[in-house]
Order: structure tokens, then C-alpha cells, then sequence
């Protein structure tokens, strides 16, 4: 038999008991389009965290006091000294600039209006360390960092829920723990990230935070973030700034009692924890496809008992054992395919559907199909059809043609 005239032959059984052979589809259908959909929110998720911590910054790297790793004792912690010492081009040649920063939740308010965000005491680096822009305005500089000024950049969140607009702000008075700030500038909005909403902040200079609303003891700092020289030059700025802080911290032997992470770090991390859970929502979803691949079995071994008269008088009138199955065979992979084309239009339109619920709720996740994942649902939906279509095929294929004819 001919693999055209099989698939003819399957095509008129399958129209002969549309209904039958519909809701056999079904259950194709369903685990196809869950497995594409969870794919892509999965890829959609992967995408938005490695890309927003991409947005932190260029070449970034993270400076924290004590070890995340190791349980260390009598942890120094970070000084402006050793952010100095970090710039310094001598020490750390792969090294472009250093921002170091307080931080703190504060009380902030406007005209009745007040909230808690997060304030950064920061220096001019900052700006470009970070890679942040301006709506409108200037950043914190070197005057105002000397004057101790009371200035404030504000976030686009903090100027929604403040002030009701971001344009026209510049001169305006906020107040932060009751002390006026005179606004400066308003940040471009960068989303959110691992560390919290990018947006969420008030940015105001070093010297004026250390001094007036965030007191450190010892010229202490909270975070060092460190603009590496070039993308190539990451790791080798991480182990300049790690020997310069050992030899600062005297640290000879035993574990470090500071943390350096680059962007790569929490790219990888993140990557590994999104990982994860695409592969758990498509071992999910999967089951949809295993119990679709039952009812294609179920349906076949129906279809074999319905037809056991008709079997035989093909093995009567000369039909061969590998017809039988080709036959049978051709008929649950035709089950499983058409299954798997109506379900990759399905997870598409799902995956549509979860990124508009997504953006009207704000959430940043646009759902990815890639081509892998069409790929990997309809070879797994046709391998099902083929599996579970094995023993209704054999069994049909192995009937004796004489007691085939007396089955009523």
C-alpha cells in the first residue's frame, strides 16, 4: 500500500465519524497549545528579567559588604575609601568609573500628597554607571555634591503618584522626612529589575544624604556599583576590585567578607531560575498531550473492533500484515497532526491573550514563540500519535482474516 493511498483511506475514516475523531483531536489540541503557551510565557518572563537587569547598566558590577556564601567574622564594612581606592587607575586599570551610594526607605511628600520610596544618595558617576537619561533637567554635579545642596531627582513612579504629571517639574519643592528638596530633574523610566521598581527612586547627592537623612558610621557605604572598561574587561575589573579590597580589609586568608557580582552573575541566576520553571510548566502541560495520547489509543482500539469485518476481508483478498499497520498507523499520526496544527494556532492565540492581560495590568512580559517550541510540540504530538497508535495497529494487523470475517 502506498503511503498516499493510506493517508486517503485515513482521511475518509476520520470524515466518516467526525465527531469521534473531533474530540479525539481535542485532547491533541489542549496539550499542544499548553505546552507553546507556557513556553512562550516562560521565554516571555526569561526575556523581561535578563533583559531589565541588563538595563541596570553597561558592563555593571555590584559591590556589597559581606560574604553571601561563606559565614564570615568581624565583616569590615564598604567605605567611600575603598570606592576611591576602586577608581584609582593604578590599582584597577579595567575599571572606567565607581558610584557609590546610601540608600534608605523615606517619607516623601508634595502638596498633601506623601509616600515611602527608596532614596539614593549618589554621586555624578552615577549617571553614567547606571545609564540613566533625563526627561527634563540636570543631574546631581560636583558643586551641589560640595554644597551639600538640597536637590532631588525624581523617578517617573514617584512623580505619578505625587504629583500627577512628570513634565514641569523642575523647581518644584518636594519634601523628604520634612526637609525641603528643590527637584532638579526627572529620570527616564527604566522599569523594574531585581532589585525593585527603577522608577520608584529619589535620587539626591552623596554628601547631603550622609549628613542629613542617611547617617553611616565610618564613612560607610551600602553598594559600590563599578563600570567595567569594556564587556570583555568584566571579569578582570572583578579581580582587581576583589585584590584591592582584601589588601584594604586585610584579608590574607579565609573567605572575603565582601561580595563582588557582575551583571553576567545575575543574568546566569536568573536565566537558571526562569529555566526551571519553563521546564516545570511544560512537564505540566505535557501531561495534556500524554492523556491526549490515550485517547488516540482509546479510539483506535475502538476502531479496530468497529472495522475487525472489514480487516479481514482485506487480509482475504490479499492484503499483507505491513498494510494493515501502515494503515492504522497513518490513521492516529493523522489524529496527532492535525491536533498539532490546530494547537500551535491555539497557543499562539493564547500566548496573545496572556501578554494583553499582561500589559493591561502593567506587567512587562510579552510571551516568545520560538521555533523550537513549534517545532518540539508538533514532532512530540506526531510521536505520540505514532506511539499510541502502535498497539491498535498490531492488534489489527495480527487478526486472523478467518475469524475476522465471523465477528459480528
Amino acid at each position: 500500500m502506498k503511503i498516499t493511498q493510506a493517508i486517503m483511506e485515513a482521511l475518509e475514516s476520520l470524515v466518516a465519524n467526525k465527531t469521534r475523531a473531533a474530540l479525539t483531536i481535542l485532547g491533541i489540541v489542549i496539550g499542544v497549545a499548553a505546552v507553546i503557551a507556557m513556553l512562550a510565557v516562560g521565554q516571555g518572563a526569561q526575556n523581561t528579567i535578563t533583559g531589565s537587569i541588563s538595563g541596570i547598566g553597561s558592563n555593571l558590577l555590584f559591590v556589597f559588604s559581606g560574604n553571601l556564601q561563606e559565614e564570615v567574622r568581624n565583616v569590615q564594612p564598604l567605605k567611600t575609601s575603598d570606592a576611591d581606592a576602586i577608581a584609582d587607575p593604578f590599582q584597577a586599570p579595567a575599571v572606567a568609573a565607581v558610584a557609590p551610594i546610601l540608600n534608605a526607605n523615606l517619607e516623601v511628600s508634595y502638596a498633601g500628597e506623601q509616600t515611602t520610596v527608596e532614596i539614593n544618595g549618589v554621586t555624578p558617576d552615577y549617571k553614567a554607571v547606571r545609564n540613566y537619561e533625563l526627561l527634563e533637567g540636570d543631574f546631581i554635579n560636583e558643586d551641589q555634591i560640595l554644597g551639600r545642596a538640597s536637590v532631588a531627582l525624581l523617578g517617573v513612579e514617584v512623580a505619578d503618584k505625587l504629583i500627577g504629571h512628570r513634565d514641569g517639574l523642575v523647581g518644584e519643592t518636594i519634601r523628604i522626612e520634612g526637609q525641603p528638596f528643590r527637584i532638579i530633574g526627572v529620570l527616564e523610566p527604566k522599569g523594574g529589575s531585581s532589585f525593585g521598581s527603577q522608577d520608584n527612586v529619589v535620587l539626591i547627592p552623596f554628601s547631603t544624604a550622609k549628613t542629613r537623612l542617611i547617617r553611616r558610621s565610618q564613612d560607610q557605604v551600602d553598594v559600590i556599583y563599578v563600570q567595567a572598561v569594556s564587556a570583555e574587561d568584566v571579569d578582570l575589573a572583578a579581580d582587581q576590585i576583589s585584590q584591592i579590597l582584601r589588601n584594604r580589609h586585610r584579608i590574607m586568608l579565609g573567605p572575603d567578607d565582601f561580595t563582588v557580582f557582575t551583571q553576567q552573575d545575575f543574568v546566569a541566576t536568573a536565566q537558571t531560575i526562569t529555566g526551571v520553571f519553563t521546564i516545570f510548566l511544560g512537564g505540566v502541560a505535557g501531561i495534556s498531550l500524554l492523556v491526549g495520547g490515550i485517547g488516540i489509543m482509546n479510539i483506535m482500539l475502538v476502531s479496530v473492533t468497529e472495522r475487525t469485518r472489514e480487516i479481514g476481508l482485506r487480509k482475504a483478498l490479499g492484503a499483507r500484515k505491513a498494510d494493515i499497520l501502515l494503515q492504522f498507523l497513518t490513521e492516529s499520526s493523522l489524529l496527532s497532526l492535525l491536533g498539532g496544527i490546530f494547537g500551535i494556532m491555539l497557543g499562539w492565540f493564547l500566548s496573545f491573550i496572556v501578554g494583553q492581560i499582561a500589559a493591561a495590568n502593567n506587567t512587562p512580559i510579552n510571551p516568545a514563540i520560538g521555533i523550537e517550541a513549534i517545532l518540539l510540540a508538533t514532532l512530540f504530538s506526531t510521536a505520540v500519535g505514532l506511539f499510541f497508535g502502535i498497539y491498535p495497529a498490531n492488534r489489527a494487523a495480527n487478526l486472523e482474516p478467518v475469524e475476522a470475517l465471523r465477528h459480528e
